[in-house]
């Protein structure tokens, strides 16, 4: 997994956890990842063969394809309208959100053809479908203003980082959100067969998102392959906030 197998200091129960974490977060970890990639990727394959034969055919075909641009205001995000305006703040990431999806599809629509057909362009093109559908249910949160609180906070804070290109500040905030900052089990809320009286500390902060349901493992890491293509189109303005 390119991690180190022990961190200084670290507790057996520590170690487990962080790799369990790295378990969850490996987007080609298990069978259902795997199976889900080689089927995109043989649909990707197959309309790139429909189009040789398109064109040995003598159709004419369009290689810059127009997208339909949108016309949506992206607006500087203001972390502090969750406590004034959260409906504006709601907006203001779904728009954001849906600009920088158009210019990863025109990005990788403009990369040369042979780029395209080549083992890691194809790679890449995958990922971008993948992380454009799965980050739908995201979207119909952020347009119904059904996120719980404190995901819609951390989710804000991903956004207003990337658009001033704090990647690392994005990347801490992504953190939280996927697999949380306490020291218990990941996902777990209940120690025991009965309620303790300290029960009500453990706030939701401290769980991992990541393990709320597969919908949400899946728009999770997708916002992070958009933040890896904020970060190539717009790189920091200084080397500390590299991811």
């Amino acid at each position: 997994m390119g991690q180190p197998i022990r961190l200084f200091a670290e507790t057996d129960k520590q170690c487990k956890l962080r790799l369990r974490a790295l378990e969850l977060m490996n987007e080609e970890s298990g069978d259902q990842g795997r199976n889900e990639y080689m089927r995109t990727m043989e649909e990707m394959e197959a309309n790139m063969r429909l189009e040789e034969l398109k064109q040995k055919g003598g159709v004419v075909h369009d290689d810059k394809k127009k997208l339909k641009k949108s016309t949506i205001t992206v607006e500087p995000i203001q972390l502090e309208l969750i406590s004034t305006d959260i409906d504006k703040l709601y907006y203001q990431i779904w728009a954001y959100f849906t600009s920088m999806l158009e210019e990863w599809e025109e990005w990788m629509q403009a990369r040369p053809e042979e780029e395209k057909r080549s083992a890691p362009g194809k790679r890449a093109a995958v990922l971008q479908k993948q992380a454009a559908e799965y980050i739908k249910p995201l979207m119909r949160q952020l347009k119904k203003k059904t996120l719980e609180p404190d995901v819609l906070n951390r989710v804000a804070e991903i956004a207003e980082r990337m658009q001033n290109r704090l990647y690392r500040d994005a990347q801490d905030a992504y953190l939280q959100l996927s697999i949380g900052n306490a020291p218990w089990p990941i996902g777990v809320t209940m120690v025991g067969i009965h309620e303790r009286s300290a029960r009500e500390k453990i706030s939701s902060s401290q769980v991992a998102h990541v393990l709320n349901d597969e919908t949400s493992r899946k728009w999770i890491q997708s916002v992070k392959r958009l933040m890896t293509f904020a970060q190539t189109k717009y790189p920091p303005y200084t080397l500390s906030q590299i991811s």
